[in-house]
C-alpha cells in the first residue's frame, strides 16, 4: 500500500475524530496464515440445492456472520478473512461473490419463511420480490480465492485494498460524507441500498465499480448484524481511488473551516457521552 496515503491518514482521523483506522478489503489467492475465519463448510450452491444435496440443519448450526469475524478483526486490530468454503452464512458468500444464485431455501428464509418448516425474518415482504432484487445486485464474482479485510496499517507495500470501510457515528461521519461530494463533485456520491451488512462493505461498492461509477456506501442497517456494530455506528465503505483522493485533498476542504470546528466539539460531545456508557 501507498507509504504516502498512510503517512496522511492519520491527520484525516484527527480532524475528523476519529479513533479507529478504516478497514481495507482486498481479494487474493493466498491465503492468510492468521485472523478470524468462519470454520470451513460446504457452500451451498443451487445446484447442489435442486439436487437435495444441502445439509440445511448442518449449514444453520454453523452460522457464523461475516461481521463477527470482521467485529473481531477490528477490536483485536487484526484480520478477517473469508473463502468459498469459509463463509460462515449463505448470505454472506452470496454477498461476498462466492456463491451467486443465491439458494431458495436462503430467499425464503430471509423473506417469509417456509410454512411449517422454517421460519423467516421478514426482510423482504416476499421470495418474489427478494429474488428479484438478488438479481439487480448481481454481486461480482469474487476475482480470487480469498477475500480479506484488515486494518490499512496491516497491508504490506504490494497489497492494495479495493475498498475502505469506515466504522463511526454519524457526527464524524458527515465529514466524509460531504468529503466525498468534494472530491467528485457529485452530490450523489454516497448511496446507501438495501443489504445485508456485508454486502455495504462488499456487494455494494464492488456493483457501482463493475459500472465504472465512484460511490461510497453508507451500510449497517441490517438488524441482525447490529449486535456487530457500537451503538449509533454505521459504516462507510468507498473505493480506494476516491480514498487516496480523500487524503490527498481534504485540507483544503471544509474540514479547515470554522463550521468544521463546530462540528468537531459535537463528535468530543458524542465520545464523552458514550465514555460514560449513556
Amino acid at each position: 500500500m501507498d507509504k504516502d496515503i498512510l503517512a496522511t491518514l492519520p491527520g484525516l482521523l484527527e480532524i475528523l475524530g476519529m479513533d479507529e483506522e478504516p478497514m481495507g478489503m482486498f481479494f487474493t489467492d493466498e491465503q492468510p496464515d492468521q485472523g478470524y475465519t468462519p470454520d470451513p463448510a460446504d457452500l451451498p450452491t443451487r445446484e447442489k440445492e435442486k439436487a437435495d444435496g444441502v445439509d440445511w440443519a448442518e449449514i444453520f448450526s454453523q452460522f457464523s456472520c461475516v461481521m463477527g469475524k470482521i467485529w473481531l478483526a477490528r477490536k483485536k486490530k487484526s484480520l478477517a478473512w473469508f473463502s468459498a468454503s469459509h463463509f460462515g452464512c449463505p448470505g454472506g458468500a452470496f454477498w461476498m461473490g462466492f456463491n451467486k444464485p443465491q439458494a431458495e431455501t436462503i430467499i425464503h428464509y430471509v423473506s417469509t419463511g417456509i410454512p411449517g418448516r422454517m421460519k423467516g425474518e421478514f426482510y423482504c415482504d416476499s421470495p418474489d420480490h427478494l429474488r428479484q432484487i438478488f438479481e439487480q445486485v448481481d454481486p461480482e464474482p469474487a476475482p480470487k480465492s480469498y477475500c480479506v479485510f484488515k486494518p490499512l496499517s496491516l497491508f504490506r507495500e504490494d497489497e492494495t485494498p479495493v475498498l475502505i470501510s469506515f466504522f463511526s457515528r454519524p457526527e464524524a461521519l458527515c465529514g466524509l460524507h460531504q468529503l466525498a461530494t468534494f472530491v467528485t463533485n457529485d452530490p450523489e456520491v454516497v448511496a446507501s441500498p438495501w443489504s445485508a451488512a456485508c454486502g455495504g462493505l462488499v456487494a455494494w461498492p464492488m456493483h457501482y465499480l463493475a459500472q465504472g461509477r465512484q460511490k461510497a456506501v453508507l451500510g449497517g442497517w441490517d438488524p441482525s448484524a447490529r449486535k456487530f456494530f457500537k451503538t449509533d455506528e454505521i459504516s462507510f465503505t468507498l473505493p480506494y481511488d476516491m480514498f487516496a483522493e480523500m487524503t490527498d485533498r481534504y485540507e483544503e476542504s471544509f474540514l479547515k473551516t470554522d463550521t468544521w470546528q463546530n462540528v468537531h466539539k459535537k463528535i468530543g460531545k458524542s465520545k464523552r457521552t458514550w465514555d460514560k456508557g449513556l
